[in-house]
């Protein structure tokens, strides 16, 4: 089996097992058509499953077995799933996983209150790890799932306000640090160190996995503004919605530094208006723009400079541990984030 099958395989395994797992903790009660069935639509689309597969990769490359790692997985999953209700909302997205978004489907009420509700089911499967795993070690794994969700609030706040702003004086340092905190902490992280927790039993210095993790989600998420404007059709999302949204990409912070003084103006006038102003003619332009700067391919060098990176500090963190096929799903993951389309 090639290196990125492996990849494949083992998203697709740990991904059945977690799905599985959350039908034990999504509610089939009323009122179901104005919470329960929403709660469910988004867990049930499916997804790439990379956050719960690291969880468990993680915890079974230290030791442990697969069931000790499985409601952690699903519980960092279903706050994924509860975090993209809101996330759609605060960007204005119009789809998610190829269908129209919960607001657009039901309206921004019901779909707020519907991610209110599935935040809170992370709570049962983080509750019942005491059975699994004991109270000190379920104890740790909720400590570090509260830093996440403070991390990831306090990034989405960042990226959120230089929108509503209109903030155009960003360097990629400030763009990772955003990254850092919005996407890394919840997409690559949290999972592994709940699963090294989990495997070691907490004899392992936890900060280890933070730039491998911060490499690796960087990356991912390079990858993924990437594909925002150069996918092919299996690409579940509003092809250009990046544009439309406004938000401060790789690509656009430096279009922004690359660009003339009249372009400049330009560029800050389209983005100073809301999503709903801006037109397909203008739309297009940034992305023109981007092109005449090499922006994209900037974003790729940095992409691929990234995933270099997060397999330098994986071989340090992960050496002295025999090899297994968790080790080597681990070990290829910074390949699969720039490869996958």
């Amino acid at each position: 089996m090639d290196n990125l099958n492996i990849v494949s395989s083992v998203l697709h395994e740990y991904g059945s097992i977690t799905r599985a797992a959350l039908e034990r903790y999504l509610p089939r009660r009323e009122p179901r058509q104005f919470l329960y069935d929403l709660i469910t639509d988004y867990p049930h689309r499916g997804g790439k499953m990379m956050r719960p597969a690291l969880c468990i990769a993680s915890a079974r490359m230290f030791g442990a077995p697969l069931e000790d790692a499985i409601a952690t997985a699903a519980a960092i999953e279903l706050f994924h799933n509860a975090l993209l209700i809101h996330d759609d909302i605060e960007d204005g997205s119009e789809k998610r996983r190829g269908l129209s978004t919960l607001h657009v489907l039901h309206g921004i009420p019901l779909a707020l209150n519907a991610g209110d509700g599935l935040a809170l089911t992370i709570l049962k499967p983080l509750l019942e790890n005491r059975k699994v795993i004991g109270d000190h070690l379920s104890l740790r794994i909720i400590e570090e799932i509260e830093r996440t969700a403070r991390e990831c609030a306090e990034g989405q706040a960042i990226e959120l306000g230089w929108r509503r702003y209109n903030v155009a004086c960003q360097s990629d340092a400030d763009y990772f640090e955003m990254v850092l905190k919005k996407t890394c902490w919840l997409a690559t992280i949290y999972p592994l160190r709940a699963g090294a927790l989990i495997g070691t039993r907490g004899a392992i210095d936890l900060d280890l996995f933070i730039p491998f993790g911060f490499f690796l989600g960087a990356a991912f998420q390079i990858q993924d503004d990437l594909l925002n404007l150069c996918a092919n059709d299996r690409y579940g999302k509003e092809l250009n919605g990046d544009l439309w949204e406004g938000k401060r990409t790789l690509m656009l912070i430096q279009a922004f530094r690359r660009c003339s003084t009249g372009e400049n103006a330009r560029l800050g006038a389209i983005l100073q208006r809301t999503r709903e102003q801006r037109t397909a003619v203008e739309v297009t332009w940034l992305r023109e723009l981007m092109m005449k700067y090499d922006c994209i391919d900037y974003a790729r060098r940095i992409a691929n400079q990234l995933a270099g990176a997060a397999l330098h500090e994986f071989t340090l963190l992960s050496e002295g541990l025999p090899d297994s096929r968790e080790k080597q799903f681990l070990q290829q993951m910074p390949a699969w984030v720039i490869e996958r389309n």
